[in-house]
Protein backbone atom coordinates (compact mmCIF):
# COMPACT_ATOMS: atom_id res chain seq x y z
CA UNK A 1 0.00 0.00 0.00
CA UNK A 2 2.92 2.46 -0.66
CA UNK A 3 3.51 2.38 2.82
CA UNK A 4 0.39 4.20 4.04
CA UNK A 5 0.04 3.83 7.46
CA UNK A 6 -3.11 1.26 7.61
CA UNK A 7 -5.87 3.65 9.06
CA UNK A 8 -6.15 1.04 12.22
CA UNK A 9 -2.52 1.67 13.28
CA UNK A 10 -3.49 5.88 12.66
CA UNK A 11 -6.88 5.49 15.04
CA UNK A 12 -4.61 4.12 17.60
CA UNK A 13 -1.84 6.51 17.84
CA UNK A 14 -3.39 9.54 16.76
CA UNK A 15 -5.64 12.06 18.73
CA UNK A 16 -9.06 12.16 17.86
CA UNK A 17 -10.35 15.60 17.83
CA UNK A 18 -12.54 18.21 16.49
CA UNK A 19 -11.81 20.68 13.56
CA UNK A 20 -13.23 23.93 13.36
CA UNK A 21 -12.53 26.32 10.25
CA UNK A 22 -13.23 29.27 8.69
CA UNK A 23 -13.16 30.11 4.66
CA UNK A 24 -11.53 32.52 2.92
CA UNK A 25 -13.07 33.44 0.00
CA UNK A 26 -11.54 34.62 -3.19
CA UNK A 27 -12.41 37.84 -3.82
CA UNK A 28 -15.65 38.99 -5.85
CA UNK A 29 -17.13 37.27 -3.38
CA UNK A 30 -19.85 38.84 -0.65
CA UNK A 31 -19.29 38.88 2.64
CA UNK A 32 -22.09 36.75 3.44
CA UNK A 33 -20.55 33.86 1.34
CA UNK A 34 -20.45 30.49 3.22
CA UNK A 35 -18.28 27.76 1.72
CA UNK A 36 -19.97 24.83 0.05
CA UNK A 37 -20.24 21.04 1.88
CA UNK A 38 -16.74 19.70 1.56
CA UNK A 39 -14.97 17.76 4.53
CA UNK A 40 -11.64 16.65 4.89
CA UNK A 41 -10.42 13.86 6.41
CA UNK A 42 -9.08 13.21 10.20
CA UNK A 43 -6.62 10.53 8.12
CA UNK A 44 -5.09 13.44 6.00
CA UNK A 45 -4.29 15.62 8.97
CA UNK A 46 -2.25 12.97 10.70
CA UNK A 47 -0.76 12.03 7.50
CA UNK A 48 0.61 15.80 6.55
CA UNK A 49 1.57 16.24 10.29
CA UNK A 50 3.66 13.03 10.44
CA UNK A 51 5.52 14.16 7.79
CA UNK A 52 6.40 17.07 9.41
CA UNK A 53 7.55 15.31 12.33
CA UNK A 54 3.75 16.56 14.44
CA UNK A 55 1.48 14.21 15.83
CA UNK A 56 -2.07 15.27 15.05
CA UNK A 57 -4.18 16.57 18.48
CA UNK A 58 -1.42 16.62 20.61
CA UNK A 59 -1.60 20.36 20.57
CA UNK A 60 -5.32 20.77 20.21
CA UNK A 61 -5.11 24.22 19.87
CA UNK A 62 -2.51 23.68 17.30
CA UNK A 63 -4.36 21.36 15.09
CA UNK A 64 -7.17 23.32 15.16
CA UNK A 65 -5.84 26.34 13.96
CA UNK A 66 -4.51 24.37 10.96
CA UNK A 67 -7.85 23.25 10.22
CA UNK A 68 -9.11 26.64 10.29
CA UNK A 69 -6.52 28.23 8.48
CA UNK A 70 -6.90 26.15 5.23
CA UNK A 71 -10.38 26.87 5.07
CA UNK A 72 -12.60 23.92 5.70
CA UNK A 73 -15.94 24.13 7.56
CA UNK A 74 -16.55 20.34 7.65
CA UNK A 75 -15.07 17.38 9.23
CA UNK A 76 -14.80 13.34 8.48
CA UNK A 77 -13.51 12.17 11.93
CA UNK A 78 -12.60 8.55 12.32
CA UNK A 79 -13.50 6.47 15.46
CA UNK A 80 -12.51 3.51 17.52
CA UNK A 81 -14.87 3.90 20.49
CA UNK A 82 -18.01 5.43 21.23
CA UNK A 83 -15.98 6.90 24.55
CA UNK A 84 -14.00 9.43 22.36
CA UNK A 85 -17.65 11.07 20.32
CA UNK A 86 -18.07 13.32 23.05
CA UNK A 87 -14.69 14.80 23.34
CA UNK A 88 -14.81 15.28 19.79
CA UNK A 89 -18.11 17.08 19.91
CA UNK A 90 -16.85 19.50 21.93
CA UNK A 91 -14.58 20.25 20.18
CA UNK A 92 -16.55 20.48 17.20
CA UNK A 93 -19.17 22.54 18.71
CA UNK A 94 -17.13 25.04 19.63
CA UNK A 95 -15.63 25.83 16.37
CA UNK A 96 -19.24 25.70 14.83
CA UNK A 97 -17.74 22.65 12.62
CA UNK A 98 -20.29 20.01 11.00
CA UNK A 99 -19.38 16.49 10.74
CA UNK A 100 -22.21 14.62 8.29
CA UNK A 101 -19.88 11.55 8.35
CA UNK A 102 -17.48 9.42 10.31
CA UNK A 103 -15.54 6.37 9.54
CA UNK A 104 -15.51 3.19 11.91
CA UNK A 105 -13.59 0.29 11.91
CA UNK A 106 -15.16 -3.29 11.91
CA UNK A 107 -13.61 -6.74 11.53
CA UNK A 108 -17.04 -8.73 9.90
CA UNK A 109 -14.96 -11.80 8.08
CA UNK A 110 -14.89 -13.85 11.51
CA UNK A 111 -18.26 -15.10 12.84
CA UNK A 112 -16.11 -14.79 16.44
CA UNK A 113 -15.97 -11.33 15.66
CA UNK A 114 -19.01 -9.99 14.14
CA UNK A 115 -21.36 -9.49 17.55
CA UNK A 116 -18.63 -7.38 19.09
CA UNK A 117 -17.66 -5.40 16.09
CA UNK A 118 -21.51 -4.52 15.19
CA UNK A 119 -22.63 -3.56 18.56
CA UNK A 120 -19.17 -1.04 19.01
CA UNK A 121 -20.49 0.37 15.71
CA UNK A 122 -23.98 0.83 16.45
CA UNK A 123 -22.64 2.23 19.85
CA UNK A 124 -20.43 5.24 17.87
CA UNK A 125 -23.01 5.77 15.74
CA UNK A 126 -25.45 6.64 18.55
CA UNK A 127 -23.95 9.07 19.68
CA UNK A 128 -22.65 10.73 16.42
CA UNK A 129 -25.83 10.92 15.35
CA UNK A 130 -26.35 13.49 18.39
CA UNK A 131 -24.14 15.58 16.76
CA UNK A 132 -25.04 15.31 13.37
CA UNK A 133 -23.59 12.55 11.64
CA UNK A 134 -25.76 10.84 9.13
CA UNK A 135 -23.21 8.63 6.77
CA UNK A 136 -21.39 5.67 8.39
CA UNK A 137 -18.16 4.60 6.69
CA UNK A 138 -16.76 1.39 7.40
CA UNK A 139 -14.13 -0.50 5.47
CA UNK A 140 -14.23 -3.96 6.91
CA UNK A 141 -10.57 -5.21 7.81
CA UNK A 142 -8.10 -7.76 5.55
CA UNK A 143 -7.14 -10.83 7.22
CA UNK A 144 -3.61 -8.52 7.46
CA UNK A 145 -2.42 -5.55 6.76
CA UNK A 146 0.54 -5.18 4.94
CA UNK A 147 0.02 -9.02 3.31
CA UNK A 148 -1.93 -10.27 0.03
CA UNK A 149 -4.01 -12.97 2.06
CA UNK A 150 -7.58 -12.75 0.51
CA UNK A 151 -10.51 -13.68 2.18
CA UNK A 152 -11.94 -16.80 0.83
CA UNK A 153 -15.87 -17.80 -0.56
CA UNK A 154 -17.17 -18.36 3.59
CA UNK A 155 -15.01 -15.38 4.53
CA UNK A 156 -16.72 -13.41 2.00
CA UNK A 157 -20.37 -14.48 2.78
CA UNK A 158 -19.62 -14.29 6.44
CA UNK A 159 -18.60 -10.87 6.08
CA UNK A 160 -21.49 -9.47 3.47
CA UNK A 161 -23.95 -11.27 5.54
CA UNK A 162 -22.76 -9.08 8.89
CA UNK A 163 -22.59 -5.75 6.33
CA UNK A 164 -25.95 -5.91 5.55
CA UNK A 165 -27.21 -6.36 9.06
CA UNK A 166 -24.94 -3.66 10.20
CA UNK A 167 -26.31 -1.32 7.46
CA UNK A 168 -29.87 -1.97 7.93
CA UNK A 169 -29.43 -1.18 11.68
CA UNK A 170 -28.72 2.04 10.90
CA UNK A 171 -31.46 2.21 8.52
CA UNK A 172 -33.52 1.82 11.46
CA UNK A 173 -31.97 4.87 13.39
CA UNK A 174 -31.80 6.95 9.81
CA UNK A 175 -28.61 6.90 9.26
CA UNK A 176 -26.88 5.56 5.84
CA UNK A 177 -24.10 2.64 6.20
CA UNK A 178 -21.23 3.47 3.23
CA UNK A 179 -18.65 0.57 2.13
CA UNK A 180 -15.39 1.54 1.48
CA UNK A 181 -12.08 -0.13 0.26
CA UNK A 182 -8.38 0.33 0.10
CA UNK A 183 -6.29 -1.14 -2.75
CA UNK A 184 -6.30 -5.55 -1.34
CA UNK A 185 -10.27 -5.94 -1.97
CA UNK A 186 -9.69 -5.10 -5.68
CA UNK A 187 -7.76 -8.45 -5.84
CA UNK A 188 -8.29 -11.41 -7.52
CA UNK A 189 -10.74 -9.58 -10.02
CA UNK A 190 -11.85 -7.09 -7.32
CA UNK A 191 -14.47 -10.67 -5.52
CA UNK A 192 -14.62 -8.97 -2.39
CA UNK A 193 -15.50 -5.22 -3.51
CA UNK A 194 -18.15 -6.93 -6.08
CA UNK A 195 -19.53 -9.37 -3.76
CA UNK A 196 -20.22 -6.73 -0.49
CA UNK A 197 -21.78 -4.86 -3.49
CA UNK A 198 -23.80 -7.47 -4.92
CA UNK A 199 -24.28 -9.19 -1.67
CA UNK A 200 -26.21 -7.06 0.21
CA UNK A 201 -29.29 -5.02 0.12
CA UNK A 202 -28.32 -1.53 -2.19
CA UNK A 203 -31.34 -0.09 0.84
CA UNK A 204 -28.68 -1.37 3.43
CA UNK A 205 -25.75 -0.97 2.46
CA UNK A 206 -24.16 2.01 0.11
CA UNK A 207 -20.71 3.05 -1.05
CA UNK A 208 -18.33 5.01 -0.35
CA UNK A 209 -16.05 5.35 -3.52
CA UNK A 210 -12.78 5.54 -2.70
CA UNK A 211 -11.48 6.61 -6.27
CA UNK A 212 -7.83 6.16 -6.05
CA UNK A 213 -7.77 3.67 -4.29
CA UNK A 214 -9.84 1.36 -6.42
CA UNK A 215 -7.34 3.03 -8.93
CA UNK A 216 -4.34 1.50 -7.80
CA UNK A 217 -5.74 -1.30 -6.59
CA UNK A 218 -6.75 -2.52 -10.37
CA UNK A 219 -3.21 -1.25 -10.95
CA UNK A 220 -3.66 2.40 -11.80
CA UNK A 221 -6.53 1.91 -14.32
CA UNK A 222 -8.88 4.46 -15.22
CA UNK A 223 -11.37 2.20 -16.62
CA UNK A 224 -11.72 0.15 -13.76
CA UNK A 225 -12.59 3.54 -12.28
CA UNK A 226 -15.36 4.07 -14.09
CA UNK A 227 -16.35 0.82 -14.70
CA UNK A 228 -17.15 0.64 -11.32
CA UNK A 229 -18.52 4.08 -11.50
CA UNK A 230 -20.93 2.57 -14.01
CA UNK A 231 -22.17 -0.37 -12.05
CA UNK A 232 -22.72 1.15 -8.80
CA UNK A 233 -23.29 4.84 -8.97
CA UNK A 234 -26.71 4.91 -7.76
CA UNK A 235 -25.01 3.33 -4.46
CA UNK A 236 -22.49 6.47 -3.84
CA UNK A 237 -23.70 8.60 -0.97
CA UNK A 238 -20.06 9.58 -0.44
CA UNK A 239 -16.76 9.90 -2.68
CA UNK A 240 -13.43 10.28 -0.92
CA UNK A 241 -11.28 12.64 -2.91
CA UNK A 242 -7.14 11.91 -3.75
CA UNK A 243 -4.88 12.81 -6.30
CA UNK A 244 -1.40 11.25 -7.59
CA UNK A 245 0.89 11.90 -10.82
CA UNK A 246 2.46 9.50 -12.57
CA UNK A 247 1.48 6.92 -9.49
CA UNK A 248 2.21 8.71 -6.37
CA UNK A 249 0.56 10.67 -3.97
CA UNK A 250 0.38 14.47 -5.17
CA UNK A 251 1.08 17.00 -2.51
CA UNK A 252 -1.89 19.27 -3.59
CA UNK A 253 -5.21 17.52 -5.11
CA UNK A 254 -4.94 19.19 -8.57
CA UNK A 255 -4.26 17.19 -12.14
CA UNK A 256 -3.20 14.10 -12.15
CA UNK A 257 -3.58 10.30 -13.05
CA UNK A 258 -7.33 10.56 -12.79
CA UNK A 259 -9.86 12.51 -14.28
CA UNK A 260 -12.13 13.86 -11.75
CA UNK A 261 -13.89 16.25 -13.98
CA UNK A 262 -15.35 13.02 -15.68
CA UNK A 263 -15.54 11.68 -12.43
CA UNK A 264 -17.98 14.60 -11.57
CA UNK A 265 -19.85 14.89 -15.12
CA UNK A 266 -20.71 10.84 -14.09
CA UNK A 267 -22.65 11.99 -11.07
CA UNK A 268 -23.38 15.67 -12.44
CA UNK A 269 -25.36 13.98 -15.74
CA UNK A 270 -27.19 11.25 -13.13
CA UNK A 271 -28.31 14.51 -10.98
CA UNK A 272 -26.30 13.03 -7.75
CA UNK A 273 -24.80 15.08 -5.08
CA UNK A 274 -22.86 12.49 -3.15
CA UNK A 275 -20.76 14.03 -0.02
CA UNK A 276 -17.07 14.98 -0.84
CA UNK A 277 -14.81 14.36 1.29
CA UNK A 278 -10.83 15.57 0.80
CA UNK A 279 -8.12 13.04 1.80
CA UNK A 280 -5.37 13.58 -0.40
CA UNK A 281 -2.59 12.37 1.68
CA UNK A 282 1.25 11.86 1.45
CA UNK A 283 3.65 8.86 0.77
CA UNK A 284 7.14 8.10 -0.05
CA UNK A 285 7.86 9.90 -3.35
CA UNK A 286 5.26 12.84 -2.34
CA UNK A 287 6.72 16.32 -3.36
CA UNK A 288 7.35 18.21 -0.32
CA UNK A 289 6.95 21.89 -0.65
CA UNK A 290 4.03 23.40 1.46
CA UNK A 291 3.02 23.18 4.20
CA UNK A 292 -0.34 20.99 5.33
CA UNK A 293 -2.44 24.05 5.58
CA UNK A 294 -0.49 25.41 2.35
CA UNK A 295 -1.45 22.06 0.56
CA UNK A 296 -4.78 21.68 2.04
CA UNK A 297 -5.96 24.95 1.32
CA UNK A 298 -4.72 25.04 -2.45
CA UNK A 299 -6.80 21.45 -2.70
CA UNK A 300 -9.65 22.32 -1.42
CA UNK A 301 -10.35 25.17 -3.54
CA UNK A 302 -9.65 22.89 -6.77
CA UNK A 303 -12.31 20.67 -5.27
CA UNK A 304 -14.62 23.54 -5.68
CA UNK A 305 -13.57 23.88 -9.59
CA UNK A 306 -13.89 20.42 -9.93
CA UNK A 307 -17.17 20.13 -8.30
CA UNK A 308 -18.25 23.10 -9.65
CA UNK A 309 -19.06 24.15 -6.45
Amino acid sequence: MKNELPRRKFLKVAALTGAGVAFFPEKGLSDSWEPPLVACQQYTWFSYFRRAGMDWGKDMDASLNALTSAGFKGYEPSFSDASEVDALNTGLSKKKIWAKSMYVNSTLHEKVHVDESITSALDIAGKAKKMGVEIVVTNPSPIQWGKPLDKDDVQLEIQAKALNELGGELRKMGMKLAYHNHDMEMRQSAREFHHMMVGTDPQNVHLCLDAHWIYRGAGNSQTALFDIIKLYADRVVEIHIRQSVDGIWSEVFGEGDIDYHRLADEFNSRNMKPHLVLEQAVEDGTPYTRSAEEALSASLNHVYRVFDL
